[in-house]
């Protein structure tokens, strides 16, 4: 499983012109799900995005996390992050889990996370979103989990 996290000041998603999820100060997630990702990869995520520390402390050190400022978690799929382009001039995708089992697995991602966290927002799976966001500082960071 990979996301791609950034730090925001405020992110909202974009569906034919309905906002369908929306943060204000928190974390906006793109989540690509792999073939090889289950339950695990899931609840190993959610723990690393929830502990992860990305958000200044009074010396304006990364040193908190969404637990510590009780930020707000846009979780929005995105099986592009998962594409190989290693070479060429299009991406692949083979290395991306299927529709059916990114859905599954996405779907379990945000009920994990839901368990965990309050008011966790989401996008719109297999639909064509808008995303727009303020990312603070920037920050953005690549995680993966095995």
């Amino acid at each position: 499983m990979i996301a791609l996290l950034q730090r925001v000041t405020e992110a909202r998603v974009e569906v034919q012109g309905e906002t369908v999820g929306a943060i204000g100060p928190g974390l906006l997630v793109l989540v690509a799900i792999e073939p090889a990702d289950g339950e695990a990869q899931c609840r190993r995520m959610i723990e690393r995005l929830l502990g992860y520390r990305v958000f200044s402390d009074a010396q304006d050190r990364m040193n908190h996390s969404l637990r510590d400022t009780g930020g707000g978690l846009l979780l929005v799929s995105q099986f592009t992050l998962a594409a190989d382009t290693r070479s060429g001039l299009r991406p692949g995708f083979s290395s991306a889990a299927s529709p059916e089992q990114g859905r599954i697995w996405f779907d379990h991602l945000v009920e994990v996370a839901r368990q965990q966290w309050p008011g966790v927002e989401i996008g719109r799976y297999g639909t064509h979103m808008k995303v727009h966001l303020i990312n603070d500082g920037p920050v953005t960071f690549r995680l993966e989990v095995a």
